[in-house]
């Protein structure tokens, strides 16, 4: 057991990781690009569980190694794919995909699942160690949608005015980082124009146990009701759901997409360890392997923390 000093909050020490990417799938033609996918294991360990990872909206599966790396070295593996919004792909303005990112997103995540024992397969020495019962799907800004969606989230398509269930019972729970809040006239103009998926989501469908992680400082401009918009997934679910505000977090949470990345403005390791930790003692305790750390964070943040704050409904 490790205690982090900047945290005060406890945690396993961790283990050696290994990586492999590019793994392919080859995707449906509506998809049009194969779907390149990245798995990041402990080397050692059997009955391992999943975190399948979505990306925010222009990233790829090489981002996020501050949370990656984190949850490989403590007994997870790690899912990412690179998205159709990707600037790796950049698609040009008027390709007839944009309006049907969010759904395609899904739709890769559900690729994953349903062809996980050939990605375990690619990864030397992974074949027989992973737990396919135990799946928690996680997700930054655009990907804490994409992560809803599987654990019940409602998106009424822009075009077709249908808000299916597209929610998979292989997930158990979800993290979602901060991420969106409710549509409808709380969107700014950008967001209702730019962003036609956030315009309908009905939060209240989601029903898994879930943790929402929102930076107190993140004043994106797609609503109107600042900050606290973010923490509409954890006040509007109908789950078994925890909420952790990251005081003084903007939207990258102290630097969560990646080492020294540019887009973080407001980099602190202390966030970043924080949200760490958080994030692990919950996988830990939602997956049953164990509950002493996510006490302790209960405990430990559950007021006057220098870094942020835990509450569970």
């Amino acid at each position: 057991m490790t205690i982090y000093q900047t945290t005060g909050l406890t945690g396993p020490a961790p283990t050696s990781i290994v990586s492999v990417k590019p793994l392919v799938l080859s995707a449906a033609p509506q998809r049009g690009e194969d779907l390149q996918v990245r798995i990041t294991a402990p080397a050692t360990g059997i009955n391992l569980p999943i975190v399948l990872f979505a990306h925010g909206f222009g990233s790829n599966l090489d981002g996020y190694a501050p949370l990656v790396d984190h949850w490989a070295g403590h007994g997870f593996v790690v899912i990412q794919a690179t998205h159709l919004d990707s600037k790796r792909l950049n698609l040009v303005a008027d390709d007839p995909r944009k309006p049907h990112m969010w759904r395609y997103r899904v739709q890769d995540m559900k690729q994953i699942l349903d062809e996980l024992e050939i990605l375990e397969a690619a990864v030397p020495g992974l074949t027989g160690r992973v737990d396919h019962s135990r799946i928690v799907a996680a997700g930054h800004s655009f990907g804490g949608q994409t992560a809803g969606i599987l654990v019940g989230l409602r998106v009424k398509d822009p075009q077709t005015g249908i808000a299916e269930d597209l929610s998979d019972s292989r997930v158990m729970a979800s993290i979602q980082l901060a991420t969106a809040g409710k549509g409808g006239d709380e969107l700014t103009p950008f967001a209702y124009e730019n962003l036609p998926w956030l315009r309908d989501q009905d939060i209240s469908q989601i029903t898994a146990p879930g943790l929402v992680v929102a930076g107190d400082k993140d004043d994106l401009p797609l609503s109107t009701r600042g900050p606290e918009w973010t923490s509409d997934p954890y006040t509007l679910s109908h789950g078994n759901t925890s909420l952790l505000t990251v005081y003084g977090g903007e939207h990258f949470l102290g630097g969560i997409s990646g080492y020294q990345s540019a887009e973080t403005t407001d980099e602190n390791p202390d966030r970043v360890a924080l949200v760490q930790q958080v994030t692990l003692a919950y996988l830990r305790h939602v997956t049953g392997i164990d509950e002493g750390d996510w006490v302790t964070a209960a405990g430990v943040l559950a007021e006057s923390h220098p870094l942020g704050r835990l509450e569970s409904k």
